[in-house]
């Protein structure tokens, strides 16, 4: 007979099955980003902004545009090779909030570019904004 799951466990499975860490690492890294004079305020609107896109299958716009994303690619590839490693790659995918510490991502042995590197993100970030 199995032994009932442990509220720890219930909530762990519930704020996974409805993301709702990623959306706090989401929401924080907005208010860090923009830093509105009025936090709750800014936190509601963007919430509201996040409701409408998702009701009306618009992409909700992320805070993060190709000039931000292409920062950091050029502070990833400090040697200015044009290119970064796969380790360097899923650690800025974790950093962005973009990919889970658990999530296998599988290594295609290529090395990443700028231009795969902003397809990814942005891919990643549409699909995460979506599913909230």
């Amino acid at each position: 007979m199995e032994a009932p799951r442990s509220r720890e466990q219930q909530a762990r499975d519930y704020l996974k099955t409805h993301r709702i860490m990623e959306l706090l690492d989401h929401l924080t890294s907005v208010l860090l980003f923009v830093r509105p004079g009025n936090p709750r305020e800014y936190l509601i609107s963007v919430l509201e902004c996040m409701k409408i896109a998702k009701e009306t299958n618009v992409p909700f716009p992320y805070f993060m545009d190709n000039s931000n994303i292409t920062a950091m690619f050029e502070m990833l590839d400090n040697s200015g090779k044009g290119t970064i490693s796969f380790l360097q790659y899923k650690e800025a995918l974790k950093t962005l909030g973009l990919c889970d510490a658990d999530e296998v991502l599988s290594d295609d042995g290529h090395i990443i570019n700028l231009p795969k590197f902003k397809k990814e993100v942005n891919k990643r970030t549409q699909e995460i904004w979506s599913s909230f």
